[in-house]
């Protein structure tokens, strides 16, 4: 039997290796910036074409290479960062595998540029798919330039599952983001298809944040600095008023390394304890400096993640950090009142009968939108603002919605069809002949009804999404959708990933009655919104939209018109904790039982469900 053990050529190994260290467009650019930084660079400039897929550029001033260290620098396990095995413990440059360039070379094709300062003639080298196809002499500039062309040319597999331009950008951009935040000592540029996206100048960790971020994140920042033998710890935390309930601004580096690690993230979580919101995330940049022989970063191949020595203090120490930077921006100094020949001041008698103007009403007036009170720099169409003072009027339309959407959905002349469909055989179902015209609304969450079979349960921040969605579907489909014109155009502030989102958003966003125009930088301008949806935070509304797709990725655009009815329902509909009138939940009930299917959001979430009379009676 001869031998089936074979060596695999360099070519194949090195390609498999590229598996593990190059998995898109971004994470050539992350390798290739940490070789920029690891060389001393104080400018990196960094250019696309079509998202990384035709090329990747990266040009800095660093120290660059000879002509031998050139050439070699594309072997497999070769560095000039490590010696020996101890020098893993005491690393302090970003690479240090020795396998990047190898695998990079591996799957694209690579033309390089290199010249030392102390030499008269620089290095050209191209490779293709490992081969080297040719090295002379060049007149270049002192650094490297590195362009990578054809990323995954000769792995089409890998390349047919690259995300679309807009999503393959998405990540470079918060590839970017990673290593610009902490190097805020080297000037940055980035340009894509000849539109520069960032021209980052030197300055402060704090202004390298706002400059990425954007400037309105200034105000929210409160300093950390902690500085004990163990770790310290510089850096910025977010206010607990401007948390996040998704997308939120979370930076961790170690020794200016970014890194990802769950168990420090949840001592900054600690300290928010009872000032956020449940489900809400706070923003945080911080910056942890420990001995490089406390911490091991050679785990994974991306490097990101890292095995602390000391995790246990390490963790009591920054949530103590955290904790007490939130307790000196809450600190309020006490006043001590001069009471000396102070004037009287009356006090509220609750007895004493207040006289209040009469109400006109809106007929257009939307039950479930916020009671807040409208921003001055919101203003509609002055046709919307018709008035009644009819109260009769009003609950006669409310009542008479209710009447019709009961008769719909249990006509008389089919008395057999009692129960609403639902999209599982196994899924409680609504007796509508048991329907009664009293509701009960539970923790602003829920509207309760007593029913002959049980209880019925509806949550109504659901209902309405389920309403709105097949309103504005329906709408979309005959071609009624229509806008509403904002007096005063609100301006929205982008981070470059959410501005390219969105410009891949908004053929569909202004099909469902959205109008927005660009501005300068990342700067949009909305100036429409669908109609019907007074009250509501138009720029909120679109960060919703832009954040959905981030975190969700982008769907097929058969799908994208459906993704942005649902996200607009939820950002909509009536909120959590809500109180609603009785009138209020007759409307409701009664649009949401005229829908086909009533049981489900479009997602699929239970909206209505029974509770039996046989399982209330075993209770007690």
């Amino acid at each position: 039997m001869s031998d089936v053990i074979k060596l695999l050529p360099d070519s194949v190994a090195n390609q498999i290796a590229a598996g593990e260290v190059i998995q898109r467009p971004a994470s050539v650019i992350k390798e290739l910036v940490e070789n920029a930084i690891d060389a001393q660079a104080t400018h990196v400039q960094i250019i696309l074409k079509d998202a990384g897929r035709t090329l990747i550029q990266i040009i800095d001033d660093g120290v660059g290479m000879s002509e031998t260290d050139a050439r070699l620098a594309f072997e497999r396990h070769s560095t000039s960062k490590i010696r020996t095995a101890d020098d893993l413990f005491s690393l302090r440059t970003m690479g240090f595998r020795g396998e990047a360039l190898a695998s990079i070379a591996a799957i694209s094709q690579v033309e390089l540029r290199t010249r030392r300062h102390d030499a008269q003639l620089g290095t050209r080298l191209v490779i293709n798919a490992s081969q080297c196809e040719s090295q002379e002499p060049d007149m270049c500039p002192v650094g490297s330039n590195f362009m990578i062309k054809n990323i995954f040319f000769n792995v089409p597999a890998r390349r047919k599952f690259l995300k679309t331009n807009q999503v393959e950008l998405s990540n470079i951009v918060k590839e970017f983001e990673k290593l610009a935040l902490v190097n805020n000592n080297v000037e940055f540029t980035l340009t894509h298809n000849g539109n520069m996206m960032y021209k980052l100048m030197k300055g402060t960790f704090r202004q390298r944040i706002t400059a990425l971020m954007g400037n309105n994140l200034d105000q929210q920042l409160l300093p950390i600095n902690i500085d004990t033998s163990l770790v310290k710890v510089q850096g910025y935390i977010g206010k607990p008023e401007n948390a996040r309930k998704r997308n939120a601004l979370q930076y961790m580096f170690v020794n200016e390394r970014f890194m990802r690690h769950p168990y420090f993230h949840k001592a900054v979580m600690s300290a928010y304890e009872q000032l956020i919101p449940e489900g809400e995330q706070p923003n945080y940049f911080l910056r942890f400096s420990v001995d490089p022989q406390a911490i091991d970063v050679n785990i994974h191949p991306t490097k990101t993640e890292i095995k602390f020595e000391d995790e246990m203090p390490i963790w009591q120490i920054l949530a103590a950090g955290v904790k007490e930077a939130l307790g000196r921006f809450s600190e309020v100094p006490s006043i001590d009142f001069d009471t000396t020949d102070a004037p009287a001041i009356p006090a509220y008698n609750a007895h004493v009968e207040v006289h209040r103007p009469e109400i006109e009403v809106d007929p257009f007036y939307n039950p479930f939108k916020a009671k807040e009170t409208a921003s001055p720099q919101r203003h509609h169409a002055p046709d919307q603002q018709r008035t009644m003072s009819n109260w009769d009027e009003l609950f006669a339309n409310f009542e008479r919605k209710k009447r019709e959407g009961l008769e719909q959905q249990n006509p008389v002349d089919a008395p057999g069809q009692e129960t609403l469909p639902s999209q599982e055989t196994d899924t409680p179902v609504l007796p509508l002949g048991d329907l009664q015209s009293v509701y009960l609304q539970l923790k602003g969450r829920f509207i309760l009804s007593p029913a002959k079979s049980g209880l019925m349960i509806i949550d109504q921040h659901r209902a309405h999404v389920r309403i709105l969605f097949d309103r504005y579907i329906g709408r979309i489909h005959t071609g009624s959708m229509s806008s509403q014109t904002i007096l005063f155009p609100e301006v929205i502030h982008l981070s470059a990933s959410q501005g390219v989102a969105l410009k891949e958003l908004l053929p569909e966003m202004e099909k469902m009655g959205f109008s927005l125009s660009p501005l300068s930088g990342n700067d949009w301008a909305v100036n429409a919104i669908p109609a019907g949806l007074d009250g509501v935070d138009a720029s909120a509304m679109v960060q919703q939209i832009i954040d959905s797709v981030e975190n969700g990725g982008m769907p097929v655009k058969r799908r994208i018109l459906e993704h942005l009815a649902l996200t607009v329902a939820r950002s909509a509909a009536i909120p959590a904790g809500r109180t609603l009138s009785q009138e209020e939940m007759d409307i409701l009930m009664a649009d949401l039982l005229r829908l086909p299917e009533p049981n489900y959001t479009p997602d699929g979430k239970t909206i209505i469900t029974v509770i039996p009379i046989e399982q209330i009676s075993k209770m007690f």
